[in-house]
């Protein structure tokens, strides 16, 4: 699935489809951006960035989701520079560690921005990085003439200087969640633009469609599907600043008559909760990823909404998605099929009868990884199968069909009693036992039987004995029970709306080794 594009020409391409005057994106201030507009902007966001960076320089981004952010990514790119999309919910060290991974020396934030979430701290704490601002864009004359002379050349044969070979390094995302420093995540143009091929070859994307985007766009899940995938097919975009806003979501959805919506089970859930019957009346796909779907937020959504969610899996390593759900090939209880060109290799893991870990490759795979121990060089994918494989962590099934079913990550299984437990399965008994609540497993040492399971819940009354009787209904083993019960208000959750699983194990650790009251 090869592309002769960069996504800075892709772009153009979509422009003269489209038409230049056709409106495309707009943000929760009410500005809405013709492409037109869009490429003005970021060619003055391109030439301003020539004058503090170099070529093929990694320059970070620490900006939201508004509209300035989409042509900067853009003018960075055609200015020849890789944009580097920073997390700034990761905190001042989250932050630290990402830029000394990927050598990042300069920043672009802005004042309003940074202020207005109390993040000054984070710019101020960056001693090895410069910080510019989006606020001091030159607006004089001179500047506007540039503009125009660089649209006249973007809009006649031949792409203007500065584009980029499909190969080249397109920008850098950060893992985030379990690992214990940051991940650069280098994607190529072609990584990306194939990704989008391949999810336009089966789900039905079109120029009439309106996505509603809340996801991060330091998140290649806001970013690739929610965002670049509608702006190359000249489908609507509005941009909402967070996706913990829960009942401004369902009225934002049914005012703007949003036909596509894109979050996390645990969004879902909460949006479906704050919403009216009517609020999702204009909607036509509801795609989940990130993290699992629970079965309640699946029935919630067809029961109240006449809305089928269509369940994918992906990584960031992958630009992001790998599988999804579409409405012509769906499976309940699956992520879907791979994605057309996508191969894949499933390795066995000593102690898990069914499944094993899988391995990909294909035209979405990353280039490879910036790492805190070797900043800014590049770590090409490789795996037990070879060079240009990426191991992807997560145990899976492949049934006759090619539908793919998550057993969960290598990391997250427990070793008890010389059996190979998933903490998917703890999970999946207390979601049974307790259906109206929120649950996640994680593991401790436990003296005499070397790993015990962790549950956290919202749910009060939630003890041993009802999980028991779920496990026993479920016809799950004795060990896959949890040992440890602690009740929470709410789970811990990361940007994109992952359960944040680094800091339930962290709190797991803390715990005494003898199991809580009531729980046996």
């Amino acid at each position: 699935m090869p592309t002769q594009h960069d996504l800075f020409s892709a772009f153009l391409s979509a422009a003269k489809i489209h038409g230049w005057s056709r409106q495309i994106l707009e943000d929760v201030g009410g500005d809405k951006l013709t492409y037109r507009r869009i490429l003005a902007t970021s060619l003055a966001c391109g030439a301003w960035a020539r004058r503090f960076s170099a070529e093929r320089e990694v320059v970070g981004v620490l900006l939201p989701n508004v509209n300035i952010t989409v042509p900067m990514l853009l003018g960075l790119v055609a200015a020849r520079r890789v944009p580097a999309m920073l997390d700034y919910t990761a905190g001042t060290a989250g932050v630290a560690a990402a830029c000394a991974a990927a050598k990042i020396a300069t920043i672009i934030s802005s004042r309003r921005f940074l202020d207005t979430l109390k993040l000054q701290d984070i710019a101020h704490s960056l001693a090895g990085s410069r910080v510019v601002y989006v606020e001091d864009i030159p607006q004089a004359s001179g500047w506007l003439r540039k503009v125009g002379t660089g649209m006249r050349a973007a809009l006649f044969p031949g792409m203007p200087a500065g584009t980029a070979a499909p190969d080249q390094p397109a920008l850098v995302v950060f893992t985030s969640g379990s690992e214990a420093h940051p991940k650069g995540v280098v994607l190529s143009h072609a990584a990306i633009l194939s990704n989008i091929e391949q999810l336009g070859q089966v789900i039905d994307f079109n120029a009439q469609d309106r996505f509603l985007n809340t996801l991060p766009l330091h998140h290649t899940y806001g970013l690739t599907v929610c965002t670049l995938l509608p702006l190359l097919y000249g489908a609507r975009i509005c941009l909402h600043t967070s996706p913990l806003h829960y009942d401004t979501i369902p009225r934002l959805a049914r005012d703007w008559r949003a036909t596509c919506l894109f979050g996390t089970s645990s969004f879902l859930y909460h949006y479906a909760k704050h919403a009216h019957a009517d609020d999702f009346r204009s909607v036509r796909h509801v795609v989940c990823g990130g993290e699992k779907l629970s079965e309640e937020v699946r029935t919630t959504w067809m029961e109240k909404f006449g809305l089928r969610i269509l369940e994918g899996y992906g990584a960031s390593e992958c630009a992001p998605v790998i599988s999804v759900n579409t409405p012509l090939a769906y499976k309940q209880g699956s992520v879907g099929r791979l994605l057309p060109g996508i191969e894949h290799r499933i390795e066995a893991v000593p102690g898990i009868a069914k499944g094993g870990v899988l391995h990909l490759r294909g035209p979405n795979l990353m280039l490879g990884y910036y790492l805190h121990d070797r900043p800014g060089v590049l770590q090409p994918p490789a795996s037990v199968y070879g060079a240009g494989w990426y191991n992807t962590g997560d145990v899976v099934e492949i049934d006759a069909d090619g539908y793919l079913a998550i057993k969960g990550r290598i990391r997250r299984f427990a070793k008890i009693g010389g059996e190979m437990v998933s903490l998917e399965a703890a999970e999946h008994i207390a979601r049974h036992a307790a259906p109206q609540h929120q649950h996640a497993a994680a593991l401790k040492s436990d003296v005499g039987r070397g790993e015990s399971i962790v549950l956290f819940t919202t749910a009060p009354a939630l003890d041993r004995l009802a999980l028991a009787r779920a496990a026993k209904a479920l016809g799950y083993p004795e060990l896959a029970i949890a040992r440890h019960c602690v009740h929470v208000d709410a789970l811990p959750l990361l940007a994109i709306g992952k359960v944040d699983h680094a800091e339930l194990a962290k709190q797991a650790r803390q715990l005494p080794s003898h199991p809580a009251p009531g729980m046996g």
